[in-house]
């Protein structure tokens, strides 16, 4: 976590010291009068509002060594979203305290003030309720085990009902929710999705890359991202033209973007600007394949004369897609749309 860590007295420089030695990509910012007496900390000029402004978008985590009134004054009015805005953590000056203030469970800040804490000899304070109480959050969940949060603003509707006892229904077949919360919570667990919404649940949590459309205010879906694009496409193809056909696909099968982990395809097409451009606009890795790799997968689709004549493959998007998703099976053989080819699988 590229972490700021900001003193403003001559104590909060030694505490800060601690607090920055131990922490990775962890850089220690104090005034010019203290500068001597940070080893290896950076000066900054200006008034402290400024600074702050200027680290707010570039750091995922910050330690504030003061009062919170003041930490709570300069953070103001660049507080964005729970899941966008960096962790912060205040300590007192005497380094009694190290308060998780900000982005608790998305952003890492109860973590970070537990290291602090653990550095310093200082004590912890967290006060997120799934935390004080001794309970696994979902957004906890979603964040260790790598799932995208479908809608943010449900965790509060679910988290609310996990604290107030009340029954919810869970679909999950990777089973990591059950082992997560291991029999805290009122949780039941269904096989189907028609199965939960049958049941006295006052609120559902289904893990799933599918769409589908549930009349429920208090439905959560948590995404893993466990599906593979094996792409092909012409020389100069846009990256417009890629996601285009990739959205209309996934629209047909039901199935969610945000559940999709990496682009594969043929090493000779690692630089083809518009592939390039889409898997970046996804966060996803490109994963490119000798094709010499790509023909020895069996698909289910005949060999392309066009790719064995470009590159010396017999095929492109079906076989990166199988080799991608690490066995998985495929959802969509290979379809061919203007100048993109496209096959899904999932891991």
């Amino acid at each position: 976590m590229k972490t700021a860590v900001i003193a403003i007295t001559r104590n909060g420089v030694r505490i800060g010291s601690k607090v920055t030695s131990g922490l990775s990509q962890a850089t220690l910012y104090v005034p010019e009068k203290y500068a001597g007496a940070a080893e290896g900390g950076t000066v900054y000029d200006g008034a402290l509002k400024e600074l702050v402004a200027r680290l707010w978008p570039e750091v995922e985590g910050m330690v504030c060594i003061m009062a919170t009134g003041i930490v709570v004054r300069l953070i103001a009015p660049h507080l964005r979203a729970k899941d966008l805005d960096p962790a912060v953590v205040v300590m007192d000056d005497a380094g009694n305290f190290a308060i998780s203030l900000l982005s608790g469970h998305l952003g890492g800040a109860n973590e970070l003030a537990s290291r602090c804490a653990t550095l310093t000899g200082a004590r912890e304070v967290i006060t997120t309720a799934t935390d004080v109480n001794g309970l696994p959050s979902f957004d906890m969940l979603a964040k260790k085990e790598g799932w995208v949060i479908d809608n943010l603003s449900r965790i509060k509707d679910l988290n609310s009902l996990l604290l107030d006892g009340e029954p919810i229904g869970v679909v999950d077949p990777t089973g990591r929710v059950q082992s997560v919360f291991h029999g805290r919570g009122v949780l039941s667990y269904h096989g189907s999705f028609g199965e939960a919404l049958g049941s006295d649940a006052k609120g559902y949590l289904f893990v799933t890359n599918r769409e589908f459309s549930i009349p429920s205010d208090k439905l959560l879906l948590l995404r893993p991202r466990n599906l593979v694009l094996g792409i092909g496409c012409n020389r100069g193809t846009l990256g417009e033209e890629i996601g285009q056909v990739v959205t209309s696909s996934l629209k047909r099968l039901s199935l969610s973007l945000k559940s999709v982990c990496a682009v594969a395809t043929a090493e000779a097409k690692r630089y083809e600007p518009g592939l390039v451009a889409f898997a970046a606009s996804l966060g996803a890795p490109l994963l490119c394949y000798q094709s010499s790799d790509l023909n020895g997968v069996s698909v289910p689709s005949p060999p392309s004369h066009h790719a064995l004549a470009a590159i010396g493959a017999t095929g492109v998007a079906e076989p990166a897609a199988l080799l991608a998703s690490g066995g998985g099976i495929l959802l969509m053989n290979k379809i061919k749309s203007g100048n993109v080819t496209l096959a899904i699988a999932e891991k």
